[in-house]
């Protein structure tokens, strides 16, 4: 099984939230990432598929169904309680810890170095099936389209991506500046990115999305992100 590929993020200072958002998008405030690596594509059926057999865990909702199917679309379908369990497993195959992304990290590394509120910058980019506009029949293959300027692909469109904090939407008001990783208990975990089942398939990348953690929607999918070691 090969080991999936990370894109460096620099990290460094940078104003989450939008004014232009949500009430839980606000207010824009600085923050600082460390440097971390980011799954370049979300994790796949493929690599899913490796993870039940191996472990047995209980498939994926609509896991038989036919959009779903195929070994290079995002696999979802998967609680946060999943994806948290896949990292696990995923840690011991790799012999390196990865775990789920905070909501700064992705947001972060979806607005690219350019600190745009959508990863390719504006405007709607043509590769993005049926300009941006849904609900579709399903997901498309991970490697579709363009990356951004940190060299990821898919990010604020195709699937939401469930990320490790719990949400609480007045966290923004009280966030502390370095590393912010959300609050210490809550009812729903965050998710981030727009998704294919949606009548606008890609959002701005600040939008915030939640979920109970034990639930499973087939536009609910992840990435994996990985801390950096010290030198």
């Amino acid at each position: 099984m090969s080991e999936p590929t990370f894109a460096p993020i620099a990290g460094g200072w940078f104003t989450m939230g939008t004014e232009l958002g949500h009430e839980d998008e606000r207010p824009p405030h600085r923050v600082f990432v460390d440097p971390f690596e980011l799954g370049i594509y979300p994790v796949t059926r493929a690599e899913y598929e490796q993870f039940v057999s191996d472990t047995a865990h209980e498939t994926p909702g609509d896991w038989s169904h036919q959009p779903f199917t195929r070994a290079d679309l995002p696999v979802v379908g998967v609680s946060w309680q999943d994806a948290v369990a896949y990292c696990v497993w995923r840690s011991a195959q790799d012999g390196r810890a990865v775990r789920l992304p905070t909501e700064a990290e992705w947001e972060c590394a979806a607005r690219g170095r350019q600190q745009a509120l959508y990863p390719w910058g504006e405007g709607v980019p043509e590769w993005i099936p049926n300009g941006g506009r849904g609900p579709l029949a399903g997901p498309w293959p991970v490697t579709l389209g363009e990356p951004n300027d940190f060299g990821i692909f898919g990010m604020a469109t195709n699937v939401h991506e469930w990320c490790a904090d719990w949400h609480d939407q007045d966290y923004y008001s009280r966030s502390p500046e370095p590393n912010p990783a959300g609050p210490d208990h809550g009812r729903r975990r965050a998710a981030r990115g727009g998704a294919w089942r949606h009548a606008q398939t890609f959002c701005r990348v600040t939008l915030r999305s939640k979920l109970d953690p034990s639930f499973r929607y087939n536009d609910f999918g992840f990435r994996l992100a990985r801390s950096l070691v010290a030198a």
